[in-house]
């Protein structure tokens, strides 16, 4: 949100050190806050401010970690602490680390939300506008909370009213299909009822949401309910009537320059000094890594130096052998997306730059002020052509997919000929070059069912996933701190997603 100081409200938005801990019912009421449009607004940036936060998005250690690890892109260079869980596939319910920050920030969400918009609705206070976006706002974030809880957990303790604590500390788990379903309903109502715009021209607004973010969660809610006429309908609306097209070239998406560009649905910002972002140093190279012939280390500071940048990151997230060997030559991606020579000098390791940030005067290690993509343009082109392959072949699925493969390719290489399967091959294949290192591909490998296969089939030179993985892995353990509080979390299944 370019200028879009998100505020933390003192009460009832503040963190809570536990799952369940207090009850904000009645703390945050049309008594002693939503008195007026900014005070509402105010109400709906902090949950924005949650998803920045380093346990949701801020960081790699947050949901990043069990995105993009532990699947067949990119791979930690070296294992410890918050990542050796997801990376090893050695996960139980008390090693997991992170993971129990993110099942608590996702509920903070939820809960913040029901209170949210319990207090907005029917609120005289307040003009219908600010009324609309701040419940249109509300809806999204809990839907994208609980699609992530989905996915992650599978069914989950599900709740849509501001419960008192002792009401909701004694839920048990809901079918995710329920939830599933009751959120695609919420978005659909952000939709008909036009309680989001269409865009936005304020410059403090333009990283607020908009119908085609909602839209778009929408679509990908429709892919994992195998609604596929739902979820091409829902990206045919987006590439044919929202005001977001392809950049001319890949590089241009990545622009530090200009992050928030055209093909942008929707993201986070980050604002230097204010609501700052480290999670690009987990792709920055580190110097004590770099080059490969440390005798050169002084000449690659000099000449990274001389363009205002550093190896100053962690060095952490690079591509795996299944990227860098595989990619295709001619794939204008490429360049973007795995290398391992930088202004002449060969790298240790292969990287991804097109989500570097080396300008260490402007943007330095641990102070990031930049925008991260949560939505584009090119992930809409994918899922239609994925649906539309589902519903009868590739014959209408082709546009959409040669769209994207367009701009990868001089001359272009438009798929043609194919099967149904060998579609579904190639799509497979080339969501992952388009979308590398984007905090999809792992939850695209659980909705096709094939994580485990494929996770068996990739080599992983410094971790043994591969060994380790097993059919229950598909799904995090509920912690097993949440269970110690509400034992009730077992009932509906008592080995808890296969952990015991």
């Amino acid at each position: 949100m370019k200028k879009l100081i998100i505020l933390l409200l003192l009460i009832g938005f503040a963190g809570c050190d536990e799952f369940l801990e207090e009850d904000v019912r009645g703390i945050i009421s049309p008594n002693n806050f939503y008195n007026s449009d900014t005070e509402a607004i105010q109400a709906a940036n902090g949950l924005y401010n949650t998803f920045q936060s380093n346990n949701l998005y801020g960081q790699w250690q947050g949901i990043s970690n069990f995105t993009y690890f532990g699947a067949d892109v990119i791979a930690p260079s070296r294992v410890f602490g918050g990542n050796a869980a997801i990376t090893n596939y050695t996960l139980t319910e008390t090693n997991y680390a992170n993971a129990y920050t993110v099942w608590r920030e996702l509920f903070r969400v939820v809960g913040d939300a029901n209170a949210v918009i319990v207090n907005v609705r029917d609120n005289e206070n307040l003009s219908a506008a600010v009324r609309n976006q701040v419940i249109g706002e509300s809806l999204f974030m809990r839907a994208f909370a609980y699609y992530h809880l989905t996915v992650l957990w599978g069914d989950v303790p599900f709740y849509t009213d501001n419960l008192a604590l002792g009401e909701v500390a004694v839920l048990g788990r809901t079918d995710l299909k329920t939830i599933r379903t009751a959120m695609i309903g919420d978005l659909q109502r952000v939709e008909s009822e036009n309680l989001l715009p269409g865009s936005h021209s304020a410059p403090g607004d333009l990283g607020r949401l908009t119908v085609w973010a909602a839209k778009m969660l929408r679509a990908k809610y429709l892919l994992w309910e195998e609604d596929w006429a739902g979820a091409r309908d829902a990206c045919v609306d987006i590439i044919n009537n929202s005001p977001h097209r392809l950049m001319d070239t890949f590089d241009q998406v990545f622009d530090i320059n200009n992050l928030y560009n055209d093909e942008v649905i929707w993201g986070l910002d980050y604002l230097k000094d204010v609501e700052n972002t480290n999670r690009t140093d987990s792709f920055n190279p580190r110097l004590r890594d770099e080059p490969k012939d440390s005798g050169q280390r002084n000449a690659l500071r000099n000449a990274l130096a001389d363009r205002g940048e550093e190896f100053n990151g962690f060095g952490l997230a690079v591509p795996l052998p299944a990227v860098y060997e595989n990619f295709p030559d001619e794939d204008l991606r490429k360049p973007l997306s795995c290398i391992n020579e930088y202004l002449g000098f060969e790298l240790k390791f292969f990287y991804m730059p097109k989500l570097w940030n080396l300008d260490f005067v402007n943007s330095p290690r641990g102070n990031h002020g930049e925008w991260r993509v949560i939505y584009r343009l090119a992930d809409a082109y994918l899922m239609a052509a994925e649906a539309e392959n589902e519903l009868g072949g590739p014959t209408n699925a082709y546009q959409y997919i040669n769209e994207v493969r367009e701009r990868a390719y001089e001359p272009d290489q438009p798929l043609a000929a194919l099967s149904q399967d060998e579609f579904r091959t190639a799509l497979i294949d080339e969501r992952k070059w388009e979308l590398a290192g984007e905090d999809d591909r792992r939850y695209d490998l659980i909705r096709w069912g094939i994580l485990v296969e494929t996770v068996q089939n990739t080599v992983y030179p410094r971790h043994d996933a591969n060994i380790n993985i097993q059919s229950h892995h598909v799904l995090l353990p509920i912690p097993a701190e949440e269970i110690e509080l509400n034992p009730a979390l077992l009932e509906a299944d008592p080995t808890n997603n296969g952990y015991r």
